[in-house]
């Protein structure tokens, strides 16, 4: 009520551009989480092996990966409204698909494709939003936007369960078409008065092509860091990133205007502290779900019902740090939130066998007030800090961040588990083996997130 209230005040064109840009925040994150939840009933139908079964899920996040920032340069030359309607046409078309897939090898193709149109709508959606409303207001919107994204998250496995068990996988996709009907109507038709600024740019084909293998590399070889080939992947990846960074300073419109980096403070230090944070934070739910099971003997119905309370926060305290933003220097919010975060690792390195569920319940309270007052603070300082013209590269940057954090939380979790028990399964572990390995995880994060609060502290004031 209080959402629909506060938007009285704005026309039509601002109206659509909030909801388009919320519906397309939700439907990636709640489709990424609910089908996991959904994997057991895809591996029993197509009969896949677990390496296969994995890429049902890898499939998406690699492909939206890798063209997060080609993309996002291409809807700034093309045009940001325009990237996102077939953007957004294709993610349907793409989601159809997914849930009439007759085997496991179409549905990792269809999977490819929803990704990639996942990635026009991601690098668009939020340079319309911040666009369509005065910067006094941005944060506020950006919180909005945030929440979305959160709730996607919170209400996928809930949803994503009742879907499976009622109606089968399949109905998980097709739930998601009418959603984004809606979307598309809201920007063929509402949308029509946005002005669609474009930019007469050509495209950096070459620096495109080495960020995608490059990234593609680093992400498939971090996943394999078990094995010589992902060390040789990784290795690779980074070889060709250097080269990506070398064509970026040659090209006379390059794929990522370097000079963000070299010579704008608040967009460097923003995208820093956003990397860090998230290498910091993001196995988390990883690890606690894998504690909650094997350790406290939770079913993993009640172990979601602890971990839920975390992007529950996220979502009620997202659109109020967004509003604080607007008033407040973001870097004082975000370093606060990153400072909480902190915090919450630090605890989260001395759980034991007898850590109740209360205690789990507070320490993620705490941490999703933290990633609230980072998360929507930081966005608004990277979007507040460049030109129109590079709304679509910031976005996809930010983005690219976020997946760079996920893959780095993951392989040093993965690193420190294969430090101590080897390729043993983990249902195989001793408990106390366990949980020393675990303290050790959360203890490294809790001292990175402590590191990025000097990058979110120190970016400088985006006001003044």
């Amino acid at each position: 009520m209080f959402l629909i209230n506060s938007l009285k005040k704005y026309d039509d064109t601002q109206k659509s551009a909030l909801t388009v840009a919320a519906l397309t925040a939700f439907l990636g994150p709640f489709l990424m989480s609910s089908v996991n939840i959904a994997l057991p009933a895809i591996e029993e139908e197509f009969s896949l092996n677990a390496v296969s079964l994995g890429w049902v899920v890898t499939s998406y996040l690699l492909s939206s990966a890798v063209f997060l920032l080609p993309l996002g340069r291409v809807a700034d030359i093309w045009g940001q409204k325009t990237v996102f309607k077939w953007g957004t046409v294709a993610f349907i078309f793409s989601t159809a698909l997914c849930g009439l897939a007759p085997n496991g090898f179409m549905l990792i193709v269809f999977r490819v494709i929803q990704g990639i149109s996942a990635s026009m709508t991601l690098t668009t959606g939020m340079p319309i939003l911040v666009s369509a409303f005065p910067p006094r207001e941005r944060g506020k919107m950006l919180g909005i936007n945030v929440a979305s994204v959160y709730l996607g998250l919170s209400m996928g496995p809930f949803i994503g369960g009742i879907l499976t068990q009622q109606l089968g996988w399949r109905s998980i996709f097709l739930i998601c078409i009418p959603l984004g009907l809606i979307a598309v109507v809201l920007t063929f038709i509402k949308l029509k008065k946005f002005t669609d600024i474009k930019h007469q740019e050509t495209i950096d084909f070459t620096g495109s092509a080495l960020y995608i293998v490059a990234l593609t590399a680093m992400v498939y070889g971090s996943i394999n860091l078990s094995r010589n080939f992902g060390w040789i992947l990784l290795t690779g990846g980074l070889l060709l990133f250097a080269l990506f960074i070398l064509q970026s300073n040659r090209a006379r419109h390059p794929v990522f205007e370097m000079k963000l980096f070299t010579h704008n403070r608040l967009f460097a230090f923003s995208n820093i502290a956003a990397l860090i944070n998230y290498s910091a934070t993001s196995s988390i739910v990883f690890l606690l779900s894998l504690h909650l099971q094997k350790v406290n003997g939770l079913s993993p119905q009640m172990a979601g019902m602890i971990l839920i309370s975390q992007p529950l926060v996220m979502t009620f305290l997202s659109p109020l740090a967004g509003r604080m933003s607007d008033r407040i220097e973001p870097r004082l919010l975000a370093s606060l939130g990153m400072f909480l975060n902190a915090v919450g690792l630090f605890f989260l390195s001395t759980i034991g066998p007898d850590t109740s569920g209360i205690m789990f319940v507070a320490i993620l309270i705490l941490m999703g007030t933290g990633f609230s007052f980072f998360s929507s603070p930081n966005m608004n300082t990277i979007m507040s800090s460049v030109d129109r013209k590079y709304y679509g590269l910031a976005t996809g940057t930010s983005a690219t961040m976020r997946v760079l954090g996920q893959m780095t939380s993951v392989s040093v979790a993965t690193m420190i588990f294969a430090f101590f028990f080897g390729k043993g399964q983990i249902k195989n572990v001793p408990v106390p083996v366990f949980i020393r390995s675990e303290n050790l995880i959360f203890l490294i994060f809790g001292f990175l997130c402590l590191a990025g609060v000097y990058f979110s502290y120190n970016r400088g004031k985006l006001r003044g």
